[in-house]
């Protein structure tokens, strides 16, 4: 689209810069006010474009605001769709009140200027006076991206000092609710109390464990009472807990200092400033039960060759699975995994070596424990699987309307069709029946997918729940815990490095299965 501008008496052809304006707040605090920080970034933008009127700049009619959504992804709405736009040709240029608001991730700006550069999108930062039209600006922009991603990251560094300093001092620095205590909440603080008829349930778990030296036992035994863990509602008001025990959630309790009166931070332990519900004497009776059933647990093996990560390696040089094998030397196995090409079609068709098994492995359950220490990457994890359920509830949903909508025509059908022959009410009868439960099973569907929805606390706690329940499972209950949280491992034989790919809702099924309620 073009203008006609005058110029010394002349009319020449002016081409139109459609410029889309793009807003964002990490948090939804404030964004009820009548005019609220989107509006004013908004405003600032839409007089820049104005004052390029000259140029032929003109706003783009629709609005790209993102309330309530971080910049440390791209897991947002209004950004999809002005990518979408961009993508469609609808966009000239990209105008935002401060850099920080399309992105705080180097990675993500990146991904998101090769979709500018594609398409011959520009884009102008009101604040920091730059265009990406000219060299420089493109220069100042990987400058202020730089400090943009050091300030995030400098942020989780704090957040991450806070709570080891909280837990030195013995503080609760947060999580999901434990059975046994309640949250006592305060500005700025959070404290642990000891709940009286919660903390029966859990001496009395402790003294069953005890007594018949047996988790399998210890949950009988529970599910006779009919015991279930923890409820609670988040902040939120989706509920949690409330499930039967299972042996993960036992494990949890039985090795938790935070019942004899103490907070872990990693490896170290402090005295807490909560009461304790168990005696020390018998929380070191429980643990040391806990290490002779663990050493002795091997004898139930079912996994023959400890194939850890069978049918997750792949070689990256062939796009092919590694697949798991073993030989034997002077009487001891050694285990390996070698890519299915080099060992139908010879060495010399893959450049991929053989790769020790028992280092893979540890490779990758290193990256598992590692989430815990990552707060950005827990961020991450929480919002794309948070992003998944929620897109997966909206599928339900517009599928449940189409299903309640031909319930309602089919209704009206059958009453029209009151005086017409048995056999076309019986069709419109089973066809109304049909839809029905067709209904039926999608709210079920969609109740299963709200219970998959967790915050960042619960995310964490299910992480730190990985590691002590690790070394009590046997290997075929080690392989499917591994497969439940990850989707592929890659080695790459130029580089001699190996990639973990999570799955999406892994964590939320580890959270599922694991956390103490």
């Amino acid at each position: 689209m073009t203008r006609r501008v005058r110029n010394n008496g002349k009319t020449k052809e002016q081409p139109e810069v459609r410029c889309a304006v793009y807003t964002r707040k990490s948090t939804e605090e404030g964004l009820e006010q009548e005019y609220n920080t989107l509006d004013a970034q908004r405003d600032s933008a839409e007089a820049y474009v104005s004052s390029q009127k000259r140029e032929g700049w003109v706003c783009h009619p629709d609005h790209y605001d993102d309330g309530g959504f971080t910049g440390g992804n791209m897991e947002r709405p209004a950004l999809k769709r002005l990518l979408a736009d961009i993508e469609s040709g609808k966009v000239n240029c990209v105008v935002v009140y401060k850099v920080d608001r399309l992105s705080r991730s180097l990675m993500d700006f990146a991904r998101i200027m090769e979709v500018f550069d594609r398409h011959g999108v520009s884009f102008v930062s009101v604040t920091q006076h730059f265009n990406t039209a000219t060299s420089m600006g493109r220069l100042i922009l990987n400058v202020l991206l730089s400090f943009a991603q050091f300030e995030r990251e400098l942020n989780s560094e704090r957040t991450r000092d806070k709570i080891a300093a909280a837990r030195r001092k013995g503080k609760w620095s947060g999580g999901t609710p434990i059975l046994g205590f309640d949250i006592v909440r305060s500005p700025g603080n959070s404290k642990l109390v000891v709940n009286p008829g919660e903390a029966e349930q859990v001496r009395h778990i402790f003294e069953t464990y005890a007594e018949c030296k047996s988790m399998t036992q210890t949950i009988r035994r529970l599910d006779a009472l009919g015991w279930r863990t923890k409820s609670w509602t988040t902040s939120k008001g989706k509920k949690r807990g409330g499930r039967p025990f299972d042996k993960g959630v036992i494990y949890h309790m039985l090795t938790n200092v935070l019942y004899i009166g103490k907070v872990r931070y990693k490896d170290q332990v402090f005295e807490g400033e909560h009461d304790a519900i168990i005696d020390e004497a018998l929380f070191r009776r429980v643990g040391s039960q806990l290490q002779v059933n663990g050493r002795t647990g091997g004898a139930q093996i079912r996994n023959k060759y400890g194939a850890l990560l069978k049918g997750l390696v792949r070689c990256k040089a062939c796009g092919c699975a590694m697949s798991h094998h073993f030989c034997t030397s002077d009487g001891k196995r050694y285990r390996y995994y070698v890519c299915v090409r080099a060992q139908k079609r010879g060495r010399a068709t893959c450049p991929a070596p053989s790769l020790p098994a028992g280092e893979l492995e540890r490779f990758v359950v290193d990256q598992i424990r590692m989430l815990a220490q990552d707060d950005e990457v827990i961020a991450e994890l929480v919002a794309r699987s948070q992003g998944t359920a929620e897109s997966e509830i909206d599928r339900l949903k517009t599928e449940r309307r189409g299903s309640a909508k031909q319930a309602r025509q089919l209704t009206g059908a059958i009453k029209k069709a009151s005086t017409a022959a048995p056999a076309k009410l019986a069709d419109l009868r089973d066809r109304l029946g049909e839809a029905e439960r067709q209904v039926t099973k999608i709210d079920d569907a969609i109740d299963r997918a709200k219970r998959r929805l967790l915050d960042q606390d619960e995310m964490v706690g299910a992480v730190e729940a990985f590691d002590p329940i690790w070394e009590r499972l046997n290997p075929s209950e080690q392989a499917k815990l591994v497969k439940l949280l990850v989707r592929q491992v890659e080695f790459d034989a130029a580089t001699e490095t190996a990639t973990v790919t999570f799955h999406t809702t892994g964590i939320q099924s580890l959270a599922a299965e694991q956390l103490v309620a």
